[in-house]
């Protein structure tokens, strides 16, 4: 993108490279449910590390002789947004598979915190991306996120494949034998098994049969009244998680602390580190606002920049434990395997696209009103609050055939 060229503000140069990443996600998100569906959940793992090993690659030889990628960015440099669309199609890929897996894997006691527990991972990793991308050069710090990708393409090859993918492929002696693997060689799978085929009360031969009779989903076919209320949870929960402001906020958090008149290095390292815990989605919200506020009407201003960072931290830490995990949580859980591919690949199409249109608009809200921006947020995630309350169930404890019947019944 060539922005001098096309004559944009610094503002829109900014956030239009900022949501370069959730386009490639939503490609990514549209694309690898069905890609999953037919060459299993080990092989779209491996193609999304790729891509994400393509675009940090890409950035990292991007050609410049400055230090800075925001010279770089305002020179146009194609190589950049390649390696920001690339690794972006990683991301939004990733972002539904591996919830998918390890839900199809677990045992379901464990399912929930597994699930959960890849959450956390996602925010720990960013959390040290922001620490080390105050003390290392850009081109380092893309350089750095060739690793996870490595571990993960060396580790699936240390893992099975998931059970019910290769029962419904119709694999029946690899979907014992990686259920045997997982469960431990010692462990009687027979139980699991059996609950398998619970959800159509026939033997495990036949359930195949069955799955591999059913025609093959389309987008429309969500919309069946028998699908209809787990579709609406899944995109729902995925609208709730992003509209509340999530990536506005992380795409954007060194210039808040710095519009607050916070040392930018020191709130990002903090932002970091509080990803892993804390709550208040509302009140994180209402706290900046609030010191918008104060800071526009020229009132309190030494406890301005106190309650902006405050309230961020607070919010980040309340989003890593609950609305960053619960939807993706929950997305893994709720559809039927004959349309989980396409039902997931559009919530998570959804969860991206919402993603893009917060991180491209927040530039332009804040230019509105800095503290009715963060109002705005706050009210969003106050309903968000309403329809998980109303509408989403209780999962804990019953298997994902069980949650299938009774949400789709």
């Amino acid at each position: 993108m060539k922005f001098e060229e096309d004559g944009l503000e610094p503002g829109e140069k900014y956030s239009l490279f900022g949501s370069i990443l959730t386009f490639g996600a939503m490609i990514g998100a549209i694309t690898i449910g069905p890609i999953a569906d037919f060459i299993g959940r080990k092989w779209a793992m491996r193609i999304s590390s790729a891509f994400c090993v393509a675009g940090w690659l890409a950035i990292y030889f991007a050609e410049t002789p400055d230090k800075s990628v925001f010279v770089l960015l305002q020179k146009g440099a194609l190589a950049l947004d390649i390696g920001r669309l690339a690794t972006g199609y990683g991301m939004g890929a990733f972002s539904y598979v591996v919830p998918v897996f390890i839900a199809e894997i677990a045992p379901k006691n464990l399912r929930g915190g597994l699930t959960t527990l890849n959450q956390v991972m996602i925010c720990t990793g960013v959390s040290v991306s922001f620490i080390i991308g105050t003390v290392i050069t850009w081109r380092a710090l893309a350089l750095s996120g060739i690793i996870p990708c490595a571990i993960v393409l060396l580790g699936l090859f240390l893992i099975p494949e998931s059970p019910r993918w290769l029962a419904k492929v119709g694999k029946e002696k690899e979907f014992e034998s990686a259920l045997q693997k997982l469960r431990g060689k010692d462990f009687d799978i027979s139980q699991e098994a059996a609950e398998i085929q619970v959800y159509c009360v026939i033997t495990l031969q036949d359930y195949i049969d069955t799955l591999q009779r059913l025609p093959k989903a389309k987008v429309l076919d969500l919309f069946q009244r028998r699908y209809l209320r787990s579709v609406t949870i899944g995109v729902g929960l995925m609208v709730c998680q992003q509209l509340g402001g999530i990536n506005g906020i992380c795409f954007y958090v060194t210039s808040i602390f710095e519009a607050a008149g916070f040392p930018s290095n020191l709130g990002t390292i903090i932002y970091a580190c509080i990803q892993v815990s804390a709550s208040g989605l509302v009140l994180g919200c209402m706290l900046t606002a609030i010191s918008f506020f104060l800071k526009v009407h020229e009132l309190a201003l030494e406890a301005s920049p106190i309650l902006a960072v405050t309230g961020i931290l607070v919010y980040i830490g309340s989003f890593s434990i609950g609305m960053g995990a619960v939807p993706w949580v929950v997305m893994s859980e709720i559809f039927p395997i004959n349309i989980k591919g396409v039902a997931g690949g559009l919530a998570t199409l959804v969860n991206w696209f919402i993603a893009w249109l917060v991180s491209y608009t927040y530039n332009y809200l804040m230019s509105w009103s800095s503290y009715g921006t963060f109002i705005l947020y706050g009210a969003i995630n106050a309903l968000a609050i309403v329809f998980i309350v109303k509408v989403v169930p209780e999962t804990k404890g019953r298997t994902l055939e069980e949650i299938q019947a009774a949400i789709n019944a």
